[in-house]
């Protein structure tokens, strides 16, 4: 993806935590990435596209919840509830409103927002392992909420609701699925920038304060409720717009689409991606879409053992995630340029 920032990989060093866990790609290497994602649907069948589709919507999820565990050092194990609220609303306005496609993200991500400040109200005498299990229960209660014969008549209940896949606009000589695909790249560039621009303002700034030392960034002067509660909302805002192009994309929502292990797959795809490395997002939601099948390959029976051993073997190996190997290339790099 492009470069926003001021900072980049190259400003990472161990007496810069701030700069190293905020650090982007250089403007080089974001235009070749950037490049091979716009061509990469030219070349592929539609199956493949509608998966790296599935990899952007992921990564725009696992990128808002690395802006509120990386930038904020808030923990969440129950984005899958935003990410659901956000799926629903988008196709709840498109079935039951006729409302245009393009026009629901919006409104996902506002609803969002405000449900993700509203918890993080209460969820402010919490912090570390609590946190995690505020969350967690909200994760776990969602899917059964949405399941409320009182909702039915928007939800679809049990069974859920059907979207209709859009057509491409203007008559363009594309499938739906390209169309999609290049929809939602737009999206994940427009909430890239401008996450890598909130992380390098005066509020990112004092939310990284807070994740470092919450005291001594009260005695700074910053409102630490405020900044903590707006990482909330920010994170589940953006989790709602990557909830609403997930059920655009896979033209159905149920409540059982939403369990906790989707949480669970947003968490481990922060992990695998860096901590605060928002790049790291995109190869964090490729490994949560892709390994699962990499591991079905190898063996049906034990597919869940083989993936897990995989992960043991990604954390052992490269415990940073994606941000140490993009680390490691840099200073490979750079040494190379000196001999």
């Amino acid at each position: 993806m492009v470069d926003a920032g001021r900072k980049t990989i190259s400003d990472a060093s161990p007496s810069g935590a701030s700069a190293g866990r905020t650090m982007t790609l250089g403007t080089g290497t974001s235009l070749v990435i950037l490049l091979l994602l716009l061509i990469a649907p030219l070349f592929v069948k539609n199956f493949i596209v509608f998966q790296l589709t599935t990899v952007l919507i992921y990564g725009i999820a696992v990128l808002a919840l690395n802006i509120l565990t990386g930038g904020s050092g808030q923990f969440s194990l129950g984005h899958s509830a935003f990410y659901a609220l956000g799926a629903y609303t988008s196709a709840i306005l498109i079935e039951h409103a006729g409302v245009n496609y393009a026009l629901t993200l919006p409104a996902s991500g506002i609803i969002c927002f405000a449900a993700g400040f509203l918890f993080g109200l209460p969820a402010l005498r919490l912090s570390g392992v609590y946190l995690a299990l505020a969350t967690f229960a909200l994760a776990i209660a969602t899917p059964q909420l949405l399941k409320l014969g009182a909702l039915e008549p928007w939800t679809g209940g049990v069974q859920g609701l059907v979207v209709e896949k859009p057509d491409a606009p203007f008559g363009l000589p594309i499938s739906q699925d390209s169309w999609l695909y290049y929809f939602t790249l737009a999206i994940a560039i427009a909430i890239y920038i401008a996450s890598v621009n909130l992380l390098s303002s005066r509020s990112g700034r004092a939310m990284m304060a807070i994740r470092d030392n919450e005291i001594a960034a009260s005695a700074m002067g910053i409102n630490v409720a405020l900044y903590k509660t707006l990482a909330f909302g920010v994170s589940a805002g953006i989790t709602g717009i990557a909830g609403g192009l997930g059920a655009i994309a896979v033209q159905y929502v149920a409540p059982d689409s939403f369990t906790i292990q989707l949480a669970i797959a947003l968490f481990l795809g922060m992990v695998v991606g860096g901590v605060g490395w928002l790049p790291g997002s995109l190869v964090g939601a490729a490994f949560i879409v892709f390994i699962p099948n990499v591991a079905e390959s190898i063996s049906k029976g034990l597919s869940g053992a083989v993936f897990g051993v995989l992960l043991l073997v990604v954390i052992f190996l490269v415990p940073d995630g994606a941000r140490q190997i993009a680390q490691a290339g840099r200073n490979s790099i750079g040494r190379l340029k000196k001999g």
